[in-house]
């Protein structure tokens, strides 16, 4: 499938999915998820971060979806997918998520998380789904705790000031407001590196600016300010590459680092440098380049004998939509 000449904005344009549909969590949340790609690749699943939604991964699914079968979700609250009550916001939450959407996908497959995502990944370390239909993980700009005590958003010594700060920071329910100058300026400092363009600031703050500020402080007061997954680590056994930002502020490469030291079968660091928190938009040919290549050397052979046992909709179904 030839998606042919596309400009600097259509890279980062959100692509239409091949099909969406909605998929039920343990606790009854609805989530919605979108297909990208060719029906008989390998099966790729792509989870968003924090303030973030499917529209984040655009550019690196378009760099996918010729030679894969890519899935992409909104996390509960973000995106189209409703916000839940006071009780579900979790580190078990999201790995319920995450494994509804794998039993969605109905096949063995590569998953990459970034920031809140690759926390999804290791927060449901050790589930059968995990173990039974993922290969490969690749961890991208993530932690598996101590994140405001890393976190440089604050420019001061690191001590318990800078954590405070970062704390109230983070955790503020203050609206963003609308998408300004001055307002980019800000979230290219917490978020990306500075060489990052005009178009990636755009792009990156109207996708952050339309998280509701409920849902972004919950997830920052209820899950990212006590995050401790770190006993997760062994149960992640399975090849995980890990990709960071060299000048990435919420989530800073001596996480990275640590991951690395702490994972049974770390196929590598990937530090990229003069990036920021958000390399899948900084640097979409990196990050899909490291999906595609745990896709080379772990998901080869029986793809295509998967792909004619799934059960999949007709071919008139991309264009509604399916509950699972």
């Amino acid at each position: 499938m030839s998606r042919g000449p596309r400009t600097a904005s259509d890279a980062y344009a959100p692509p239409a999915p091949r099909r969406e549909l909605t998929v039920t969590s343990a606790d009854g949340s609805r989530l919605h998820v979108e297909e990208h790609g060719r029906e008989d690749g390998p099966t790729v699943v792509l989870v968003h971060g924090w303030t973030c939604s499917t529209a984040f991964w655009g550019p690196v699914v378009r760099r996918l979806a010729d030679e894969h079968r890519v899935f992409v979700y909104d996390q509960r609250g973000h995106g189209r997918s409703p916000a839940v009550g006071p009780g579900g916001y979790s580190t078990d939450a999201l790995a319920d998520d995450l494994c509804a959407v794998l039993d969605a996908a109905g096949s063995r497959a590569v998953v990459a998380g970034h920031s809140m995502g690759g926390m999804t990944v290791m927060a449901a370390a050790g589930r059968p789904q995990v173990r039974e239909r993922v290969v490969a993980v690749l961890l991208c700009n993530t932690g598996s705790s101590r994140l405001l005590h890393e976190s440089t958003v604050a420019p001061l010594r690191a001590g318990r000031l800078r954590y405070r700060i970062q704390k109230a920071v983070l955790g503020s329910s203050l609206p963003l407001g609308p998408v300004t100058p001055l307002g980019m300026r800000v979230l290219r400092y917490a978020t990306m590196g500075p060489g990052a363009t005009k178009e990636q600031m755009e792009v990156c703050a109207r996708i952050v600016h339309a998280c509701p500020r409920a849902v972004r402080a919950s997830w920052a007061r209820k899950v990212l300010a006590v995050l401790d997954l770190d006993a997760n680590l062994a149960s992640l056994d399975l090849p995980v590459g890990v990709i960071a930002g060299e000048k990435d502020r919420l989530t800073p490469p001596v996480l990275s680092r640590r991951l690395t030291e702490a994972l049974p079968n770390c196929t590598g660091l990937t530090e990229l440098p003069g990036l920021g928190h958000m390399t899948p938009l900084e640097d979409p040919d990196a990050v899909a380049g490291e999906v595609a290549a745990l896709v080379r050397g772990h998901l080869a052979g029986g793809v295509r004998q998967e792909a004619a046992q799934r059960k999949t909709p007709p071919a008139e179904a991309p264009a509604g939509k399916e509950s699972a």
